[in-house]
C-alpha cells in the first residue's frame, strides 16, 4: 500500500496492485515544505510519539511492531535513529535480522521473528524482518521456489495472528532509486567516517536490482492486508522518509488511543509527609 505522509490518497494493494516503478522515489507526497520544514515537523512528531509511547507502556495492553525493509542504503538505520530517538528505551526495542545463526537455521524461518515480537506496552522495530525469506532467499535461490512461494500466505497468516493478539503491524518499504543508491555507496567509500558501512557484497546485490524490485513488488502486493498494510515510502530524500514514517507511527498510536491505567486507591486519602 502506498501511503505517504498522510493517507488521504492511499492506494490499497489489496484492492489494486501497486507498481514500484510508478512511484517516484524522490517524491514528497502530501508535504510541500523543504528539508528545514521537515526537520521542524519531525521534532513535533517525535514529541507526540514519546507521549503516546509512555501511555502505551503504562496501559500495557497493546504492542506496535514497525517493520522496515528496503534495498541496501535505503536509510533504515537513519529512520530508526531519527524517529525513535525521543522514546523511552524501556518501551522500545530494535531488532536487526541478519543471516540466520546455526540455531535459527535449524528452526522454521518465523521462529526467530516471533521470538522478537514486542511485548504488551512496547514498540518493536525490525530492521529487515521475515520478508527476507521472500526477498534475498528468492533472489539467490536459497530454497526451492515452491517453498518461498508458499511463504506469502504463511506471512499473511502470521501477521493476522499478531493483529488478533493486539500487536499492530506497520510495514514500511523505503523506496530508493538505483541512481540514489549508487550515490550513497560512493559517499560511503569517499568518507572515512562512513567506510565501515560499506560492504563489498553490496555491489553484487546491486547487480540484481531488477530481481529485487520484482521480489519487493510481489511481497507488497501479496502480503498487504487491511490489518497489516504495506506502506511504500519514497526515500531518495532521507528527510522526507523519516517524517513519513514518524507520521505513520504517530497516527497508529493515536488510533490505539492508549490510556493510563486506573488506580486502586484514593489519592485524596494519601498524605505525604
Amino acid at each position: 500500500m502506498f501511503v505517504p505522509a498522510e493517507d488521504a490518497h492511499a492506494a490499497r494493494a489489496w484492492e489494486k496492485p501497486v507498481s514500484l516503478s510508478a512511484i517516484d522515489p524522490r517524491g514528497t507526497p502530501d508535504f510541500s515544505g523543504d528539508k528545514d520544514d521537515a526537520a521542524k515537523e519531525l521534532e513535533k512528531e517525535r514529541e507526540r510519539i514519546a507521549k503516546l509511547q509512555e501511555l502505551l507502556y503504562a496501559q500495557n495492553t497493546h504492542a506496535v511492531l514497525v517493520v522496515l525493509q528496503g534495498m541496501d542504503t535505503s536509510g533504515k538505520d537513519g529512520v530508526i535513529r531519527h524517529v525513535f530517538s525521543g522514546v523511552n528505551p524501556q518501551g522500545c526495542h530494535v531488532t536487526s535480522f541478519k543471516k540466520p545463526s546455526e540455531a535459527e537455521a535449524d528452526r522454521d524461518y518465523l521462529w526467530r521473528i516471533h521470538a522478537a515480537v514486542p511485548g504488551k506496552g512496547t514498540i518493536g522495530v525490525f530492521n529487515r524482518a521475515h520478508y527476507e525469506d521472500v526477498l534475498v532467499v528468492r533472489v539467490h535461490g536459497l530454497v526451492p521456489a515452491a517453498r518461498w512461494q508458499a511463504r506469502y500466505a504463511q506471512i499473511v497468516e502470521f501477521e493476522r495472528y499478531l493483529t488478533l493478539n493486539h500487536v499492530t503491524v506497520i510495514k514500511c518499504m523505503l523506496h530508493i532509486s538505483k541512481d540514489e543508491q549508487l550515490q550513497r555507496l560512493q559517499d560511503r567509500l569517499e568518507d572515512p567516517s562512513k567506510r565501515w558501512k560499506f560492504n563489498p557484497g553490496d555491489i553484487a546485490e546491486r547487480a540484481r536490482w531488477s530481481e529485487y524490485q520484482a521480489a519487493y513488488g510481489d511481497a507488497i502486493n501479496l502480503c498487504s492486508t487491511p490489518s497489516a498494510p504495506w506502506h511504500v515510502i519514497p526515500a531518495d530524500r532521507k528527510w522526507y522518509a523519516r517524517l513519513a514514517v514518524a507520521r505513520l507511527v504517530r497516527r497508529t498510536l493515536e488510533a490505539i488511543d492508549p490510556k493510563p491505567p486506573a488506580i486502586n486507591f484514593d489519592p485524596k486519602a494519601i498524605e505525604l509527609v
